[in-house]
């Protein structure tokens, strides 16, 4: 049984819900991210260990999204499951003011990667389960609009932080802390469990009981991710190129900004022409902009490629779940959700040994390089997806 369809902004209440803790979550994960590259560099770490934490830490707690997701459909609850790993997240995250060496910043995130691996699956699952006349895109779409919106309010308060506080980057660690409880607070008060009879839940688990055009999409996602390395290079590459360490957070704002913008009228868009179209359109965006990150060393050129990667992320982050959502059974969509996440998790650890080991030992130019090129690989296998799968 679907939750209660009480409307906020044209929205099922449990979906404005959840985006706004995402939102708060969000601001406090940001604020710590978008200031962490510079911050680990200037406490002795290479290129390629800051890539190496953001890839261990990631793949290491991947694990847990699959089995939360299953989990999630098993006892037929997602509330549980979300408090839990938001609470875990908003508890670590101001102990970052505390740590003075990169191998601490390794514990710390990934004590706060298991919290995003427990919460994750059942997350998208509960928004997956209020998706109503085909419009997951726009439920996921709103999801990934209040995501970046936090992302841009949290880069702002950084900025204005360490502008008034230069190099004070404990500080920010600290005031993080604050918009993610609040988060946990919305959480709590705010979502309404979806109940489900015994018959809806999922009693066990069997590769075989999702389809091929489901593992195929998992083959185009985990080609595609193998050159989507973390994010935290692009913002070296920003500094490299003669952007201050204070206003790097008003670069990743730009491209949240956006990503915003563009999010529910892309999720929209895709309800109504087709997902498959539309991320093969974001990967194609994807490489395009890779491939000006690789090229440039232009302040003016590099703030404009920022603004193509929020058009990009726009169109494929929550565009993907959407998809996946619509390709599993009721009582496997947090088990399924939480594989996806997990394929997602698992390649980034190479993704990011890749393109940091290219990036310290080669040049800056061919991280991006690589990545451009298995972006037009996986839009050319979508289109082919699409075509082979088209009733």
């Amino acid at each position: 049984m679907k939750p209660k369809s009480t409307k906020i902004f044209g929205f099922n209440r449990n979906i404005f819900y959840t985006g706004l803790t995402s939102l708060l979550t969000d601001i406090s994960t940001k604020m710590v991210y978008s200031i962490m590259p510079m911050f680990l560099l200037s406490i002795g770490a290479s290129k390629t260990t800051l890539s190496l934490i953001e890839g261990i830490a990631e793949s290491t707690a991947t694990l847990l999204k699959a089995a939360s997701g299953f989990w999630s459909d098993k006892i037929g609850k997602n509330k549980p499951f979300m408090i839990l790993g938001y609470g875990l997240s908003a508890i670590v995250m101001p102990i970052y003011a505390f740590v003075a060496s990169p191998l601490q910043v390794l514990y710390i995130r990934f004590v706060e990667r298991i919290g995003k691996g427990i919460r994750t699956a059942p997350r998208d699952s509960l928004i997956s389960g209020c998706a109503t006349n085909g419009d997951s895109g726009r439920n996921f779409g709103l999801q990934k609009a209040m995501d970046n919106t936090g992302a841009i309010v949290g880069p702002l308060i950084a900025f204005a932080l360490l502008s008034a506080f230069p190099g004070n980057f404990h500080g920010v660690f600290l005031l993080a802390g604050i918009p993610a409880i609040l988060g946990i607070l919305v959480l709590i008060f705010g979502i309404r469990e979806a109940k489900k009879s015994k018959e809806q839940l999922l009693s066990k688990f069997r590769f075989r009981d999702f389809s091929k055009k489901y593992y195929l999409f998992l083959g185009i996602i985990f080609l595609f991710t193998l050159g989507n390395s973390t994010d935290a290079l692009l913002l070296v590459k920003a500094n490299e190129v003669g952007i201050k360490v204070v206003y790097i957070p008003l670069v990743y704002l730009i491209m949240n900004t956006v990503s915003v913008i563009l999010a529910i009228p892309l999720g929209t868009l895709s309800d109504k022409i087709g997902k498959e179209k539309l991320l093969a359109f974001g990967y194609l965006i994807y490489a395009l902009a890779y491939a000006g990150f690789g090229a440039t060393n232009s302040i003016s050129v590099i703030m404009c490629l920022f603004a193509l990667y929020g058009l990009y992320s726009a169109a494929t982050d929550g565009i993907q779940k959407a998809l996946i959502s619509d390709l599993l059974d009721a009582n496997k969509k947090g088990t399924g959700l939480g594989i996806y996440n997990a394929l997602l998790g698992v390649t980034l650890l190479p993704a990011s040994i890749i393109a940091g080991l290219l990036y310290d030992h080669i040049n800056s130019s061919v991280p991006f390089y690589f990545g451009a090129v298995t972006a037009i690989l996986s839009a050319i296998l979508m289109v082919a997806f699409h075509k082979c799968f088209k009733s």
